[in-house]
């Protein structure tokens, strides 16, 4: 099999994984598929939406806790239709703006339109007292540290650690709405132990706000290793933009689901050495590895676990041959394509990513 037909099968393998391994708990309905999901043998929760709406994309989160929250439920269905893609779906039931939510009863087709507030807590009342259940909303594990004037010194001043603080206030319609993007930054960057996502209520702990000149919520303040003063956020408030600010300030290469990028592990002054050990003779190559081998002694932090590995892979080139890199690269792709934990999947997209750059040139 070529080269590019197996990397075509690695794409491939790939996105399926990913679509399944982030699939959510509510049901995507079609033209085809809305008949035989809804009016038969379940009740059914309905949101008509638009991709381009920005009262859907509020909703979100908040109707896949719903969703998740109900997975197990077999009398009920939380479903969603798209209604740029199915028209002649939102058109039958009468849909004329975004997002609308309706309740269709066990067997029935006959929808009941939902009117009460649009957050998880309140779309499972109701969809308990519609269909006779009693589902308690799922509860998540945040990633966001809490801050409290016991540990907030601790946390945020230690220098060992990049740390992003919100400061919001419970009341605060602006903050409730950054909260569910603010969890998946935290998600995001959750086994980057020098990176800490964390948040304080400041206006029941109105020192620590007056401290740091807060005067709205939601304030965020970036205080990075070299500057426990404080530096104003003033960035964009959705999951990339975040994600962006992290990796650029903490030297992270994340994704925004939390996955390593092509870049990360690599170290440009290690890489420089790389080209020389490729380009090198059989005889010159132990040259090379040795000033490998010393800048990578150099090194500290984070990037002394990238130098480990670069050496390590030059080590296993000289030794395996010059086809050891490239055959180790596919392996690797294979193994990662499969479902593994998120930190395997950390070590070997590293190691993926270094010894990419020994087999670049093969």
């Amino acid at each position: 099999m070529s080269r590019s037909r197996i990397c075509l099968v690695f794409v491939t393998l790939t996105l399926l994984f990913v679509a399944s391994a982030f699939a959510d708990d509510v049901v995507v309905l079609t033209e085809e598929n809305f008949d035989k999901e809804v009016g038969q043998d379940r009740g059914a929760l309905v949101e008509f939406y638009a991709p381009w709406c920005g009262h859907c994309k509020k909703l979100a989160p908040e109707y896949e806790t719903l969703g998740a929250s109900f997975k197990k439920a077999k009398s009920v269905v939380i479903a969603k239709v798209d209604c740029d893609e199915h028209k002649s779906v939102c058109s039958k039931y009468g849909v004329s703006g975004y997002p609308t939510i309706q309740w269709f009863p066990k067997g029935s087709l006959e929808p009941k339109k939902y009117e009460g507030a649009r957050n998880a807590e309140a779309l499972a009342e109701y969809v308990n007292t519609e269909a006779g259940t009693n589902v308690k909303i799922a509860s998540a594990p945040s990633n966001v540290v809490v801050l409290t004037p016991e540990n907030f010194e601790e946390i945020v001043l230690d220098e060992n650690k990049d740390v992003l603080v919100e400061f919001y206030a419970p009341w605060c319609g602006h903050c409730k709405n950054l909260a569910p993007v603010y969890e998946k930054v935290a998600a995001a960057f959750k086994l980057d132990q020098h990176v800490v996502i964390a948040n304080v209520d400041a206006d029941k702990y109105k020192d620590i706000g007056e401290k740091f000149g807060v005067s709205g919520f939601p304030t965020l303040k970036f205080f990075p290793k070299n500057n426990k003063a404080g530096e104003e956020y003033d960035g964009g408030r959705d999951l990339n933009e975040f994600v962006t600010f992290i990796n650029e300030k903490c030297g992270t290469s994340r994704d925004p689901k939390g996955q390593l990028t092509s870049k990360a592990g690599i170290v440009e002054a290690l890489d420089t050495l790389v080209k020389e050990f490729i380009a090198a003779s059989s005889d010159d190559k132990k040259a090379v590895y040795k000033r490998l081998e010393e800048e990578a002694d150099k090194l500290t932090g984070p990037t002394a676990r990238y130098g480990k590995i670069y050496v390590k892979a030059a080590k296993s080139c000289m030794d395996k041959g010059s086809d050891y890199a490239k055959n180790e690269v596919l392996r690797l792709e294979r193994i990662l394509a499969k479902s593994i934990s998120a930190a395997k999947g950390d070590e070997f997209t590293l190691k993926k990513n270094i010894l990419s750059t020994f087999a670049s040139d093969q």
